[in-house]
């Protein structure tokens, strides 16, 4: 994906471009995907917070600037924001009205995507022990368990700052040893 190219698809979306939008899903909704599911665990519920993030971008493009960093930044922020919301919102009991059969559990993987998954998960697992044990806890509670920064902080007796370097740093590691 070049990043100039899909800054072009954002901004043509918030000038709401249908068909703009139309190449920034095909580009980027199995990233966006991946994002819902790892947070929700749960294939139907990722498809549905993966819509409203869609939907979400359709309506904020306008408020996306470029800044130098990367736009699939936004977009996964998006995505796993959205995708938090609902799975906080499912551990208090609330149901969304909008998304009959938000509960119910969706058929699991085939064996060759669990063999697959199962040793990405290994991979990932080791990469985060590989962390110190403060900073692997902290990247487990925000981007595996649905954590606030402002929780985590709070959990580890450090500045709301501090912590946002500590999951920055921590996922940089994570992608270097993933990378490997």
């Amino acid at each position: 994906m070049d990043r100039e190219e899909i800054e072009r698809l954002i901004g043509r979306v918030a000038l709401k471009d249908r068909a703009a939008f139309e190449g920034l899903y095909d580009r980027v909704s199995a990233k966006l995907f991946g994002v819902c599911l790892r947070v929700l665990n749960n294939r139907a519920a990722a498809e549905d917070a993966m819509q409203d993030s869609f939907v979400k971008i359709w309506n904020n493009a306008d408020r996306y600037s470029a800044n130098g960093l990367s736009p699939m930044t936004w977009l996964i922020t998006i995505a796993r924001n959205t995708s938090i919301d609902r799975l906080r919102a499912q551990r208090s009991g609330h149901r969304d009205v909008n998304a009959p059969g938000f509960e119910l559990p969706a058929p699991g993987p085939g064996p060759e995507e669990s063999a697959i998954a199962a040793s990405e998960a290994a991979k990932l697992a080791g990469c985060l022990d590989s962390l110190e044990a403060d900073r692997g806890a902290a990247v487990r509670g925000a981007y595996l368990d649905g954590r606030s920064y402002a929780d985590l902080a709070e959990q580890f007796g450090i500045p709301l700052n501090t912590m946002r370097t500590w999951l920055r740093r921590g996922l940089i590691a994570l992608r270097e040893c993933m990378s490997l």
